[in-house]
C-alpha cells in the first residue's frame, strides 16, 4: 500500500454557508411573527381643527424701575392703578400677556408683589423681559 506524503496547499476557496442559512431562517421566523404586531392599527381621537381663529392681543408692557416707579406701556402707575388695570386686562374675553421689564437695582419684594397681584387677578400669561 502506498501512501502518498504529499500534503497539499492549495487554498479551499468554498465558503461553509450552512451557518448563514440557519440566521437567515431564524430572522425570517422573528420577522413573520413581529409584523402582524407592527401593522396593527390603534384608534385615536386627535383634535379637530376649529374654524375660528381669535387675533391675539398685544401685550401688555409693564417696566418697574430701580426707584420703585411702575410705567404700563410707558404711563406711569400707582399700585392702586396698577391693580385697576390688572383687572380691566383679565376681564377681557382674550387677556392679554403681562410682560414684566424689571430694572437691575429694583427690590425683589416690588417684582414678587405684581406677579402676586397679576395672578390674584387672573393673568395667566406673564412674561419676565431680561435686559436688552
Amino acid at each position: 500500500m502506498a501512501f502518498s506524503a504529499r500534503v497539499s496547499r492549495d487554498v479551499m476557496a468554498s465558503i461553509n454557508v450552512t451557518p448563514l442559512v440557519d440566521v437567515l431562517l431564524v430572522l425570517l421566523i422573528i420577522f413573520m411573527i413581529s409584523s402582524p404586531v407592527i401593522t396593527h392599527k390603534a384608534g385615536m381621537d386627535l383634535p379637530q381643527a376649529s374654524k375660528t381663529f381669535t387675533e391675539p392681543s398685544t401685550p401688555i408692557h409693564l417696566a418697574i424701575h430701580a426707584d420703585g416707579a411702575m410705567y404700563w406701556n410707558d404711563t406711569p402707575v400707582s399700585q392702586d392703578q396698577l391693580n385697576m388695570q390688572l383687572s380691566i386686562a383679565a376681564a377681557q374675553s382674550n387677556p392679554p400677556a403681562l410682560e414684566i421689564d424689571a430694572a437691575d437695582g429694583v427690590a425683589y419684594q416690588a417684582v414678587a408683589q405684581v406677579l402676586a397681584d397679576a395672578k390674584a387677578q387672573g393673568l395667566a400669561k406673564i412674561d419676565m423681559l431680561g435686559a436688552r
